[in-house]
Formats: structure tokens, C-alpha cells, sequence
């Protein structure tokens, strides 16, 4: 049975979310995870999965659940806040244990409640939202459908924990061609967590911002092609077998 569409009132009254159904009104069978960037919030990303409009997939976009300090609006992901002295800028990498248990109760949910598959759930953040959703994957036992992660590298609480097994849960980190976090380092970092790591460098892209084009936006969309199941055309009592 495919699982049915969630509504706000499925989880926390704590979370601040909104959901948007599959185009055409048909029946979900995949759930998108949007994750915005620091100092935004979920409206950017509700907006987001309406224009994505992937089929037979409803989207949920989540708000970061502590707004920054100092009237500057918008929310953030991490457990904490702390500037960089020299420059004054903040730092995306500072603890993700509280947004972890946040996005694992909310998959719990989907799946418990809901009636789907872990591997029918996929993840999506920009920036600090990217390095939630590795955060939350790497944490999870099951095999998720997927992680896109623009600009945002796993965080460096989980690189330095111990795991002897690696995720199956597919990454697929995007970034820029400069002034980006996505180094080879933070590639290596991935492959040591994630058994199967796709990265993508966006030629003549200064910083990690979301695409742009249709150019940029290719892969992501592959990515989707790929993991993203479907019910079209399958007759009312088949079994999916793999």
C-alpha cells in the first residue's frame, strides 16, 4: 500500500512546516524533505517543491527551529551560534544533534504513520539545511531514498565519530568552482560515511548557491529520475519486488 498524504497535524505542534501534495492531485508515493539555508525560512523551499512539481511526490518544507539572535530574521539549523571573530560572518558547523532528532522524528511519522518506506524519503538542504539532512542520514539506519546537498558539507561532529559502517543512503553534493565549502576533503569525508557519493561541480560558479538554470539544475533532476519511485501505470494490486 502506498502511504498516504501527510498533513501538518501528523507531527509536532513544536515543528513549523508545510505540506505540498503531488501535482495533479494524484496519490503520493515519495516524500521530499526541504531543507532551507541559514537565515531563511520554510517559505523559500515551500515555494520550492510547487515549482519542482515532481510527480506522484509531496513536499514538506521544514523551518529551522531557532530564529537568530539580534532581530537579523530568518532561522537556522545548528545547535548553536557562534561568529567568527576575524570576519563577523557565522558559522554553519556548530552542532546538529537537535535538528537530527527533529528530522528523525519526522521520518518516523512518515513511516510509522504515514505508510511509507524509508527508502521513499528523500532529503534536500541548502547550505546548513544540506549539512542537517547528512547529519540526520548518516544517524539513520534504514536506506533513505536520497540526500541533495547544495554547498553544505557533512558536519564535522559526524565526521569525527566513530561508525564501522557506512550509510546506503546516496549523496549527492553540488557546489561551486570557487569560494566553496565542497573541497576534496569534504568529498573524502563523505565517501568515509556514504557508500555511494555523486559530486558535482558547477563550472564557472562563484560560491554555493542553488541553481541558477536549467544547466545547473540537470543533475538534480537526474538524481530524482533515479531514486524517486512510481506507481503510474502499475496495476491496483501489484507488488514491487526489489
Amino acid at each position: 500500500m502506498p502511504g498516504r498524504l501527510p498533513t501538518a497535524s501528523d507531527f509536532s505542534s513544536h515543528i513549523e512546516l508545510t505540506v505540498t501534495p503531488p501535482p495533479q492531485s494524484r496519490a503520493p508515493v515519495n516524500v521530499l524533505i526541504l531543507l532551507h539555508g541559514l537565515g531563511d525560512t520554510n517559505s523559500s523551499f515551500t515555494n520550492l517543491g510547487k515549482q519542482l512539481a515532481l510527480p506522484e511526490t509531496a513536499c514538506i518544507s521544514l523551518q529551522g527551529p531557532t530564529p537568530l539572535p539580534f532581530d537579523l530574521g530568518g532561522f537556522h539549523w545548528g545547535d548553536d551560534i557562534i561568529f567568527d571573530q576575524a570576519t563577523g560572518q557565522m558559522d554553519v558547523d556548530t552542532g546538529f544533534s537537535k535538528i537530527t532528532r527533529i528530522l528523525t522524528s519526522v521520518i518516523d511519522v512518515l513511516v510509522d504513520r504515514c505508510g511509507y518506506q524509508a527508502r521513499e524519503i528523500i532529503l534536500f538542504g541548502f547550505g546548513q539545511g544540506g549539512m542537517a539532512a547528512l547529519a540526520t542520514a548518516a544517524s539513520c539506519d534504514a536506506e533513505l531514498g536520497g540526500i541533495v546537498s547544495i554547498g553544505g558539507p557533512l558536519p564535522s561532529s559526524i565526521t569525527a565519530s566513530s561508525t564501522s559502517s557506512k550509510s546506503k543512503t546516496p549523496v549527492l553534493i553540488l557546489g561551486g568552482s570557487s569560494r566553496t565549502l565542497i573541497t576534496l576533503d569534504a568529498i573524502s569525508s563523505l565517501g568515509a560515511k556514504f557508500q555511494y557519493v555523486d559530486y558535482k561541480k558547477w563550472p564557472n560558479k562563484v560560491a554555493d548557491g542553488m541553481p541558477r538554470n536549467r544547466e545547473e539544475m540537470l543533475p538534480i533532476m537526474q538524481f530524482f529520475s533515479r531514486r524517486l519511485r512510481s506507481r503510474a501505470g502499475v496495476p491496483e494490486g501489484s507488488v514491487e519486488i526489489g
